[in-house]
């Protein structure tokens, strides 16, 4: 055999062995179809991202799906845009007047959040929605502007088909126990910090 030969060889024998434990755990899962509460939580870009890539993948396949904003409703994004083209297959509401920060008035922002999660509510009841997006309510909980253990009752009560992504830093302990999936983006670099502000395209 000529090293090439060789080098092919242990290649195809490594796949082999990769393949068969990989085939076994796929085997070993039982449950075909479960919806699920992901969360996507850190300091890093990407959480509304990634987010809105499984809208896209929802729609792909002809599911219906609910979005609610609780803090960015006044941007205008590429995102809404874009979701708007696919008529009734998306229930978009951006329901928050911006960040704390910007509002400076906690009654305001309080009333905003208990609106959009009323909304919330109404979204994943509607037996045709498979998918709800829930963007930065952890936003909303960071700050105590909803109830938190009422707000995990209800995501946890969801019906057995519906998923639910729940977006924004600082994700509560109480609702990372309750997710099925949690990602936390990692703050490695960011151009913010560099001087580059928020692009029409990148950030919104």
């Amino acid at each position: 055999m000529t090293d090439e030969t060789d080098d092919e060889a242990r290649h195809r024998a490594k796949m082999a062995k990769r393949k068969a434990v990989q085939d076994a755990e796929v085997a070993s899962k039982t449950i075909a179809e479960k919806g699920l509460l992901i969360v996507h939580t850190g300091p890093g870009k990407g959480k509304s991202t990634a987010a809105f890539g499984l809208v896209m993948r929802a729609l792909g396949h002809g599911w219906t799906v609910g979005v609610v904003q609780f803090i960015k409703g006044a941007w205008d994004t590429g995102e809404r845009h874009a979701l708007d083209r696919f008529g009734d297959q998306v229930r978009w509401h951006s329901m928050g007047e911006g960040f704390t920060w910007e509002t400076q008035d906690r009654a305001r922002d309080v009333a905003a959040a208990t609106r959009a999660f009323d909304k919330a509510r109404e979204l994943m009841a509607d037996p045709s929605i498979r998918l709800v997006v829930l963007d930065e309510l952890n936003i909303a909980l960071r700050y105590d502007y909803l109830p938190l253990a009422e707000v995990i009752e209800t995501l946890k009560a969801r019906r057995p088909d519906l998923t639910v992504v729940v977006t924004g830093r600082n994700a509560k302990p109480e609702l990372i126990e309750a997710a099925d999936t949690v990602t936390e983006m990692t703050l490695v670099k960011h151009h913010f910090a560099a001087g580059v502000k928020a692009q029409q395209g990148i950030e919104f």
